[in-house]
């Protein structure tokens, strides 16, 4: 197999794994906030958390990795103008995703306490919500614009 076609193979494949990863595990756990239920949201940010460390961190490393070394097969300059806006679009997507996790690990110990001592989730569980909602527009939004980037190449 020519070795770019395993490098764009690969490329594909964690963009599919790193946008439907977040975006399946965004719908799940804002599907369990919305239930208001403390040990459906513990139990699902706990899943969460454990997919975005096995696979939106993974492909989120794979992804520069092949998308430079596929830029440079195919002949294309990093400093084109496309490679540049999916450069700081993929940063930019990074900047919401580390705080997110973060946030997710906090959304999922207030609801498990919460569960845990029979009390209602606490404001600081709905502040933390309502940022990491916030925080996933921007980074959907900015993946979605990569891909059209990586299809379209404009000049």
């Amino acid at each position: 197999m020519d070795h770019l076609l395993l490098i764009k193979w690969l490329h594909i494949l964690s963009s599919t794994v790193l946008f439907g990863t977040g975006l399946g595990t965004a719908f799940f756990l804002w599907s369990a906030h919305l239930t208001g239920d403390a040990p459906t949201i513990a139990g699902v940010a706990r899943i969460t958390v454990r997919a975005d460390w096995l696979f939106t961190a993974t492909s989120g490393v794979v992804q520069p990795l092949t998308g430079l070394a596929l830029a440079h097969g195919y002949g294309h300059a990093l400093s084109d103008r496309w490679l540049l806006w999916t450069y700081g679009l993929y940063g930019l997507a990074l900047l919401c995703w580390l705080p997110v996790v973060k946030l997710q690990i906090k959304m999922r110990d207030l609801a498990a306490k919460a569960a845990a001592e029979g009390t209602p989730l606490p404001a600081r569980y709905h502040r933390a919500a309502r940022t990491w909602f916030t925080l996933g527009w921007p980074a959907f939004i900015a993946l979605l614009a990569i891909f059209w980037l990586m299809l379209s190449k404009p000049v």
